[in-house]
């Protein structure tokens, strides 16, 4: 057990509705800011609302087939043909108080010379709805996607080819509402956050021989609470003031681990200029991490169950494995020029260590922005997940892998970090330490429409001494990650579409090696006759590991798509 009692320690997993200075944490956000993408019509900067039109409600589905050759090109050289059946729908919406986008896909392949039929469904939520007058903003959002999973628990999207072994669904939902309002010169915000993960068994996971596939993560339950009272510079008093709390909350089923993070804090906001504050808050926070060890068999090794995961023995008491409590602190600097332009960068005391967290979002018109964050919180696999769908805007155009139909890294969007799905790294089940950066660019000009999304995420895992989990206690892997799509109107009838991501792994101080996941696709659609468009793609998909050999491989799709007016 680790116990640590600093002096001071900073704000953990701070919340969007506290101080300003706390607002690049991992939080429950406030509402999604208006975007646009693809060949849709740029909205106003205000409540999601068309510049053009007003109010507009655009829901598209589809139905579509396809056929797919695919040729693997090591360590084999098998060819794989195979049928793509699908249905799906696109939705955008978006008023003076409400803004939502979502793309949902429900497919079949049916498989030739005795390969299975597998069925996937995949999409992509998020939704901000104003209530009384905006005063209660209801925040939701949701993930469903095929993933590829490896022996030392990196997992990418992508990677697939004609090879359907070692993926996994992962799904991940999260709501809850956001409150402010106002009694005389006192503001008053709070928020409530609800979120559920799951990752199902993986399929048959390759390792070198001798290896043991690490535990993978199985579903997380999240709470995240938040409230606030303050009052802003130059009402009261020449700063501006405020009390908050917080309390997160993170129930993961993998050998029952918790997360129990709450804190009390008061805060201060100094006007240095019409456009820079100096920030600063310090309050108490408390943290306890704990777990149970898993179930031994006679000979006193671990048991592992029919779905590949280490079996939790409930029988036994609740380990901690780290807690600390004492004065938390930080202190920043805000600069808010324009509208358009925010940055932030804060540092502190958190977890007996020195903190760097902030934010920078620039949109120099209503066609393109950038958003880049950069966060430090201990949290497990689903609480990031939630969190990274959480920071994507709510005007977004869902790119999608023309050949596997799978979604893709990044989403093209003008508001908010769309990149959700290159964030998720390891499928470890611990928890961890997570700090890193993660950047996208996104904008719309003219026929072409693009997002870009890059980043770096370190996580030190967290275990108690005496389970199983022990000899990952410490351990510290890494992800680096760039991916990004581009599409292109070439006519009034057709279209050309290229999108592309990698993702390095580094595994840390074990056995099972490093790894490098790539894809990459082209596509061109041609409108044949009404909602009937014609679609021919190629892609390449791969994996590079250190114990294990490479796997490449190429396709090609041929396919019709018809969508319902």
């Amino acid at each position: 057990m680790r116990t640590i009692r600093p002096t001071c320690l900073t704000l953990a997993t701070a919340m969007a509705l506290l101080p300003l200075a706390a607002q690049a944490q991992q939080a429950p956000s406030g509402a999604g800011s208006s975007a646009s993408s693809g060949d849709r019509t740029s909205r106003s900067e205000s409540g999601g609302e068309d510049a053009h039109r007003g109010p507009y409600l655009d829901v598209a589905p589809y139905i579509e087939a396809a056929q797919v050759l695919s040729f693997e090109l090591q360590p084999g050289n098998d060819t794989v043909t195979y049928t793509q059946l699908a249905a799906g729908v696109d939705i955008s919406t978006g008023g003076r108080y409400t803004q939502a986008a979502a793309s949902v896909r429900y497919e079949r392949i049916i498989g030739y010379d005795g390969n299975a039929d597998v069925d996937t469904l995949s999409g992509l939520a998020r939704m901000s709805a104003g209530l009384l007058h905006d005063s209660v903003t209801m925040e939701a959002g949701a993930l469903a996607s095929r993933t590829r999973v490896e022996g030392n628990g990196f997992t990418t999207v992508g990677g697939f080819g004609g090879d359907a072994s070692s993926t996994s669904q992962l799904y991940s939902i999260y709501a809850g509402p956001t409150v402010q309002s106002r009694s005389g010169p006192v503001e008053i915000s709070g928020a409530y956050r609800l979120g559920y993960t799951r990752v199902e068994s993986p399929d048959v996971v390759v390792v070198a021989p001798g290896d043991t596939p690490v535990d993978y993560f199985d579903d997380s339950l999240t709470h995240q609470v938040a409230a606030r009272v303050g009052v802003a510079p130059n009402t009261v008093a020449p700063v501006g003031l405020g009390v908050g709390a917080g309390w997160n909350r993170q129930d993961i089923s993998n050998l029952d681990q918790r997360i129990d993070d709450r804190h009390v804090r008061a805060d201060v906001t100094v006007p240095v200029s019409p456009s820079v504050a100096l920030v600063g808050g310090v309050g108490y926070e408390d943290v306890e991490i704990s777990s149970r060890d898993a179930l031994r068999d006679t000979n006193g090794n671990p048991v592992v169950g029919a779905d590949g995961r280490l079996v939790t023995d409930q029988s036994q008491p609740r380990q901690i494995a780290y807690e600390t409590d004492g004065l938390i602190w930080d202190a920043g600097v805000i600069w808010r020029p324009s509208r358009r332009t925010s940055l932030e960068a804060h540092v502190g005391r958190r977890y007996g260590s020195t903190t760097y967290y902030g934010s920078l979002g620039y949109t120099p018109n209503a066609r393109s922005s950038l958003n880049v964050s950069v966060y430090d919180t201990i949290t497990g696999f689903g609480g990031q997940i939630n969190e990274a769908i959480n920071q994507m805007g709510t005007d977004f155009t869902a790119f999608r892998n023309p050949v596997t139909g799978d979604l893709g890294a990044c989403a093209v969007g003008v508001e908010g970090n769309n990149c959700a799905l290159a964030r998720l790294g390891s499928l470890r089940s611990s928890v961890f330490r997570s700090r890193g950066v993660a950047a996208s660019y996104g904008a719309s000009s003219g026929n072409t429409s693009f997002g870009l999304g890059a980043g770096y995420d370190r996580r030190s895992y967290i275990a108690g001494e005496n389970t199983v989990l022990a000899s990952v206690d410490g351990l510290i892997d890494q992800t680096f990650y760039i991916a990004g799509n581009v599409g292109q109107q070439l006519d009034r009838d057709s279209t050309l579409g290229f999108g592309g991501s990698v993702a390095w792994f580094d595994g840390g101080n074990t056995n099972l090696g490093d790894g490098i996941g790539y894809s990459a696709s082209l596509a061109y659609n041609r409108r044949i006759w009404r909602g009937l468009t014609g679609t021919a793609a190629v892609g390449l998909d791969g994996l590079s590991r250190d114990e294990l050999p490479d796997y490449s491989a190429a396709s090609a799709l041929l396919g019709l798509r018809y969508t319902f007016d």
